[in-house]
């Protein structure tokens, strides 16, 4: 296939705005890491008209899908975990075409996972542990049990994710198989959740409250980077945490985890006169009293 896809990369690799370029064969009959494709050509670009552009070929029966991808919308996939397949192209496809040894030093960066990255990535992912974990639990305290389930499950991939990052690895396509290493009892968690013969009231149950204890012992190393960004000033509106350049990347959880943070004391509420004496602005800051207390214990 690489002879047949020859003409196709050659002709990008020629290209300065090419960095790299990546041939994904599907490894197993069932397996949907192509997204079903035989075969597929990762493109990485400097920059783009469109962020993503995708082309799909047959050949002698072959399906092969050809994106062409910005490096800022690849890094943004990496950070946010958005496109895990992306990862696995990356560790394990064939490198046709490498500029300057960028696809080289991605992967090397990938392995070491620099503690910056750990950080952003483990607040990012807390956010959506957050969310999915207080969905899950108005649902159940509703009795919609079936919905309280897919959260409940949704929580620990998170959750899942989140030991991983946590032991300096970057989160695979295949997760399980890797919280089993690393986390044996977040896997038993999660094992018991959907094996257990348990009535499924019961299962939800126990696993809401094995579940507050493992968030609570992992809230400061969650909150651990919004928190330094938000010590760089005083006080914030809701906006300009929205619009922080690092920030965004929490997308629609950010205000759901701040106002778990305010819960939690981490942090305050500094009311603001509005235009109307009646109405306050909200704005946020950092509690250092609780960051100094706890970090004394």
């Amino acid at each position: 296939m690489e002879q047949v896809l020859r003409p196709i990369y050659q002709e990008r690799a020629s290209q300065s705005n090419t960095l790299g370029v990546i041939l994904v064969e599907k490894r197993e009959e069932k397996s949907n890491v192509t997204d079903t494709f035989d075969t597929v050509l990762l493109i990485i670009v400097k920059e783009a008209d469109k962020p993503v552009f995708s082309k799909h070929y047959l050949y002698e029966g072959n399906k092969v899908a050809l994106h062409t991808v910005t490096e800022k919308i690849i890094r943004k996939w990496l950070l946010i975990g958005s496109n895990k397949k992306v990862v696995d192209w990356i560790f394990f496809g064939r490198v046709l075409f490498d500029r300057n040894e960028f696809l080289h030093k991605l992967k090397i960066e990938l392995q070491e996972f620099p503690f910056s990255g750990r950080k952003i990535k483990t607040g990012i992912q807390f956010s959506k542990l957050i969310r999915r974990y207080l969905e899950g639990k108005e649902y159940f305290d509703k009795g919609s049990y079936l919905d309280a389930y897919n959260h409940v499950v949704d929580s620990l991939h998170h959750l899942g994710r989140l030991s991983i990052i946590d032991s300096g690895l970057y989160p695979e396509v295949t997760v399980w198989a890797q919280v089993k290493k690393l986390e044996p009892a977040i896997y038993k968690l999660y094992e018991e959740l959907v094996s257990s013969n348990e009535p499924i009231e019961k299962r939800l149950e126990l696993l809401f409250l094995a579940s507050e204890f493992l968030i609570h012992s992992r809230t400061r190393d969650g909150a651990q980077h919004i928190l330094e960004v938000m010590q760089t000033k005083e006080t914030w509106t809701i906006q300009e945490l929205h619009d922080h350049n690092e920030l965004m990347n929490y997308s629609v959880d950010l205000e759901v985890f701040v106002e778990y943070l305010v819960d939690k004391g981490y942090i305050q509420i500094e009311p603001i006169v509005a235009k109307s004496e009646m109405i306050f602005h909200r704005h946020y800051k950092v509690n250092k009293e609780a960051l100094e207390m706890e970090q004394e214990l």
